[in-house]
């Protein structure tokens, strides 16, 4: 079990938000956890974050033995430091190219976890990098076919069958041996945590179907995943309609949802939890967890950004980091 986690933090898009989050959440932290964590970006944008929020933070190379001085992995910008609350090609391809030496710290046992900042979709395929945000990018970069978002809060919990994509493309990638993935997924990552998961599968159409009167998916994919991941000793049921499932599990009834769709599954978490909701990425060789909000443009460079969600996703990477792989 590792006892300091080494927490690798991308600096996420430079004209946004991050560097801000990020600086105001290590200024809050006791010195001497600052020793754990490497920045993955620029000193610049961090320093230029400082002057902000008006924080006091030293930045090198290397973190000190007393936590004053933070490390950072630096990456050089193809250019000026991009300008704050602007799209642009710049910060783009910057954001990529930091998570990029981010998954190249955890694949080299480097970095336990990493933990990402938001970046802006739009200018990462400006900069000719075109993903549909982390989850297609860290897949590409780690070799994997796909992987999970899983939102992770104290009360509620949800992973997606599907995320970015069309809500027809979501109805077709909605078949047993997806859905059968995903409820894996999940119950693997709640027993690598020490916990033997409730799950839920929310159901597709409304009211599940009614048995065939609003559509058949839920009897013919949904039904056999949860029979055959039973079969398997998950302890899983549905699926229940999804305009119910989401308040029973917020009341204690289910540790984790199966949700079919991207909509399906964000609003109610960021409804109950929009401040403290984590992304968690699942199915990766590598582990990584990321704020669950973007680059906010309208309020960058202000000093009016909220850490909290980014304390939020430090402080899940720190248990995942501390829970051995393996054990799932």
């Amino acid at each position: 079990m590792v006892k300091n986690a080494k927490v690798a933090v991308t600096l996420g898009d430079p004209a946004g938000v991050g560097p801000e989050v990020i600086v105001k959440s290590l200024a809050a932290m006791p010195r001497h956890e600052r020793r754990d964590f490497v920045i993955v970006g620029n000193s610049k944008a961090l320093e230029r974050a400082c002057r902000t929020t008006g924080i006091d933070l030293r930045f090198g190379p290397s973190a000190s033995e007393d936590g004053s001085t933070i490390a950072v992995d630096e990456v050089a910008l193809d250019g000026s430091l991009p300008e704050i609350g602007k799209v642009s090609p710049i910060a783009g391809d910057a954001s990529v190219r930091y998570i990029s030496r981010a998954v190249e710290l955890a694949m080299s046992g480097d970095a336990d976890v990493i933990v990402t900042a938001p970046i802006n979709k739009e200018a990462m395929n400006l900069a000719g990098h075109h993903f549909d945000g982390h989850t297609g990018l860290l897949a590409h970069l780690t070799g994997s076919k796909s992987s999970f978002m899983l939102l992770a809060s104290d009360r509620l919990n949800t992973i997606h069958v599907s995320t970015h994509v069309s809500l027809r493309g979501a109805i077709e990638r909605a078949k047993t041996d997806r859905v059968i993935a995903t409820i894996e997924a999940g119950h693997n990552h709640f027993v690598r945590l020490g916990k033997k998961p409730r799950i839920a599968v929310a159901g597709i159409n409304p009211h599940c179907g009614e048995n065939g009167l609003f559509g058949t998916e839920d009897m013919e994919f949904l039904t056999p995943a949860v029979e055959l991941a039973r079969a398997k000793g998950i302890d899983v049921v549905g699926p229940i309609s999804a305009d119910t499932v989401f308040a029973r599990a917020y009341n204690g009834a289910f540790d984790l949802v199966i949700a079919q769709y991207h909509d399906q599954g964000h609003i109610p978490i960021k409804l109950v939890a929009f401040e403290t909701a984590v992304n968690v990425s699942l199915g990766l060789p590598i582990d990584r967890v990321s704020v669950d909000h973007g680059t906010a443009f309208d309020i960058a460079g202000t000093g009016k950004a909220n850490h909290a969600n980014m304390l939020s996703a430090i402080a899940y990477a720190q248990l995942m980091a501390r829970s051995p792989r393996q054990r799932a």
